[in-house]
């Protein structure tokens, strides 16, 4: 993993001549414009000014023609010359931005990033922009839609609407909101409010306007909790530095207050002026945290994330552009963010893989943002209860300086952990007799339980008993997933469904039975065996639905969820006050997986859903099902000191030159024919040898990945390791014109991932 500690960690990858250096900022009358064109290549595109007007800025977007198309590129540098003679350049068409829309320091960020991680410059530059802007819509506040009551209706008598309940409803909201109502609130009160509104739109009671959208009022901060001793050291530490670049690993175990320690230095942040950035792993992590972010410091919050439709996403992009947003909280892509005076940036949960796009331009948002905050100065906290190893290993280094929380605030202590030994315990439906009697006695306490099991569906297998069939799915090499609620049998890889037969198509019986266990199956036989019991079911198949997952977090902070049973999407960063005893089903999962990173992650995963019992005032508890209760990860489970195992890892990783004793990339190849896919790889590995030679990298012989066919697609990968980082860099940049000119190169989808998270 990339972590920068001075200048030598930037890769010189595609210096060019002088005249060819980006000079941002600069406004002189060169006659050629460097521009970055949406396309997957790996270079930029040398153009003319437009024959009329001002030079296009360097940041500003232009319409450009490229061969049929005209698309929308964004200027990167002016040169004084091209390798092209200056009568072929095609010239601009029109300029969009009449100032640059990109700052200096963005602009850099975003170049470094094309470089580092080997990627097309374009899809850098314009894919971070949110898609109205890449089209080259106005880069402005969108303007909202609202809907008011008209005069006749609010003449209007009640009885009128008797025979429609929701027109009368919608009435009723808005004759008590003068000012009138959005799409966002009107939602809130029916979800098909919009037939409903029409149709008194048509009848003259109601009206549609439209304003430019504004930042709201920010309201007065609410204090929170006082700050023990570790908190306050920590906070004084970080903002005894907030004007210079330094990087703070706040390393506290789960309760012991880490957001509130957040929010005290972005106070100070925020009461200089300056913005901040927090980065959040997962979507669902969002919404707690902006509320609380909101109520704590009476500011305006804007938030970025895949599940914004285009024109909430563009609102939050210029909220933070012109800084009417104080705080921006998103996932990943918020990294690329424009900020008018950016002070601080937190990583929180800095260990999660999530942070890692795992397609397309495949960069690490944590790495990134530790980049950033070394180009704008300030400092930078990444936060978590699980520090990923590279983290700590540069704690070691001194390139970080730790912080540690190691209790839990007020009177909630960590919770006990004790082992099940699966070997010698009848299960049903994976779940022990132990774990069934302490639900029970949770239930007579009234206090809330957590079931986890990271397994989605009813069942993984489904099999006939007469000839051993298994279901398989017709894409992939992998097994399809039984979803009992819908009978439907899924694959999780690429999406292929298919009914649940009712025979066997290889032997014809009737003898079919799912196999194993998944969230599904859990909730359906907990609901048998605790018919009183109020259960719930949380993982990507029950919140598809917008809203659906913040509706059923906000029924189990009422108290009217008594048994949680879920996925990783319950396993870090919410705050259950009621919630006494979290039950680990199957934990073994990661134990002998052929990836040298799953017992990290699996210890990491099962600490943070661990870490969600007792944060209360109750005393809380952790069963931890395995059927390997000697192997050592679980010593570290068992003493709830992640630090036993990280030492341990960490030794083993060095031993075995494995990051963050050694830097990695992977090239990847796939087609859907399988002899394409087996000549490219054969052949970029000859080429990426003779290169090798010279160099201290070590090139794996082409292997077919763990599950070689997905989606239709064969798969293969050569894997490159390096001790030394600028080495594996100078590989790649004289490496990568090669492959491109592979004539297979274009009948075969291949692509370069750095500092890979997942090598199968």
């Amino acid at each position: 993993m990339f972590h920068v500690c001075s200048d030598t960690f930037f890769p010189r990858a595609g210096k060019g001549s002088e005249n060819e250096r980006v000079k941002v900022g600069a406004m002189t009358p060169s006659p050629v414009l460097r521009v970055a064109v949406p396309v997957p290549l790996r270079r930029l595109f040398d153009y003319l000014p437009p024959s009329r007007g001002d030079i296009p800025a360097i940041g500003a977007r232009i319409r450009v023609p490229f061969g049929r198309r005209q698309l929308v590129g964004l200027v990167v540098a002016h040169a004084d010359s091209s390798a092209i003679p200056l009568k072929q350049l095609k010239a601009v068409l029109e300029a969009i931005d009449k100032r640059p829309l990109l700052s200096e320091s963005l602009m850099k960020l975003m170049h470094w990033s094309a470089r580092y991680y080997h990627h097309a410059p374009g899809e850098v530059f314009l894919g971070m922009l949110p898609a109205f802007v890449r089209r080259g819509r106005p880069a402005e506040i969108s303007r909202q839609c609202i809907w008011r009551i008209s005069e006749s209706g609010r003449a209007l008598n009640e009885d009128a609407l008797r025979r429609a309940p929701l027109q009368r409803t919608l009435l009723q909201a808005l004759t008590q909101t003068p000012a009138g109502l959005n799409a966002a609130q009107l939602a809130d009160i029916a979800k098909g409010w919009r037939a409903a509104m029409k149709s008194l739109m048509q009848r003259g009671w109601a009206e549609e306007t439209a304003r430019a959208e504004e930042s709201p009022a920010t309201t007065e901060a609410i204090p929170g909790p006082g700050l023990n001793d570790d908190q306050l050291q920590a906070v004084n530490a970080i903002t005894g530095s907030l004007e210079c670049f330094r990087r703070w690993l706040l390393f506290g175990v789960t309760g012991s207050g880490k957001t509130e320690v957040y929010i005290e230095v972005m106070s100070q942040v925020i009461a200089a002026g300056k913005q901040v950035l927090v980065l959040v792993p997962e979507i669902g992590l969002t919404s707690q945290l902006v509320n609380r972010v909101k109520t704590r410091l009476g500011v305006t919050v804007a938030v970025m994330h895949s599940g914004l439709n285009d024109s909430e996403r563009l609102h939050s992009w210029m909220q933070a552009h012109k800084g009417m947003a104080q705080v921006v909280l998103g996932t990943r892509s918020a990294v690329y963010a424009p900020f008018r005076s950016l002070g601080l940036i937190v990583v929180d949960e800095e260990h999660d893989s999530s942070f890692k796009q795992q397609d397309g331009f495949r960069y690490h948002a944590r790495d990134v943002a530790i980049v950033r905050a070394r180009d704008e100065n300030i400092p930078i906290i990444l936060g978590s209860a699980t520090p990923s190893l590279e983290s700590l290993y540069q704690v070691k280094q001194c390139n970080y300086q730790m912080l540690q929380l190691p209790n839990r605030t007020g009177r909630a202590r960590a919770p006990k952990v004790e082992l099940i030994d699966m070997r010698r315990t009848p299960a049903d439906s994976g779940l022990s007799p132990q774990l069934f009697d302490a639900l029970k006695a949770n239930l007579g306490k009234e206090e809330q339980s957590l079931v986890f099991l990271n397994r989605r569906g009813y069942a993984p297998v489904y099999m006939c008993y007469r000839c051993g069939w298994l279901a398989p799915c017709p894409r992939c090499d992998a097994r399809l997933i039984v979803h009992q609620g819908s009978r439907r049998l899924r694959c999780h890889h690429c999406g292929a469904d298919q009914p649940i037969p009712g025979a066997c198509p290889q032997c014809g019986t009737e003898d079919l039975h799912p196999i194993g266990e998944g969230t599904e199956k859990l909730e359906e036989t907990l609901k048998q065996r605790l018919p009183n019991a109020r259960i719930a079911r949380i993982d990507r198949d029950s919140t598809r639905r917008k809203g659906s997952f913040d509706d059923l977090m906000n029924k189990v902070e009422q108290g009217e969820i008594d048994i949680l049973v879920g996925t990783q999407m319950l396993a870090k960063g919410h705050d259950y006050h009621d919630l006494t005893l979290v039950a680990v089903v199957n934990a073994d999962q990661g134990l002998f997986s052929i990836d040298f990173r799953a017992p990290e992650h699996m210890v990491q995963q099962i600490m943070q859903v661990s870490g969600r019992a007792g944060r209360g005032d109750k005393p809380g508890k952790v069963l931890i099902q395995t059927w390997h209760p000697e192997h050592v990860v679980f010593d570290a489970l068992k003493q709830n000191n992640y630090l036993v195992f990280a030492d341990k890892a960490l030794f083993e990783r060095r031993a075995a030159q494995l990051p963050p004793y050694a830097h990695l990339a992977s090239l990847r190849g796939e087609a859907t024919s399988k002899h394409n896919v087996q000549e490219f790889i054969a052949q970029a590995y000859q080429s990426g040898k003779q290169i090798g030679d010279t160099m201290q990298i070590e090139l794996s012989a082409p292997i077919t990945s763990v599950m070689e066919k997905r989606a239709g697609r064969f798969r293969m990968q050569i894997l490159l390791q390096s001790s030394k980082r600028p080495e594996l860099h100078r590989h790649l940049e004289l490496w990568l014109p090669l492959l491109e000119e592979m004539p297979l190169a274009k009948k075969v989808r291949w692509s370069l991932d750095v500092d890979p998270m997942d090598l199968y």
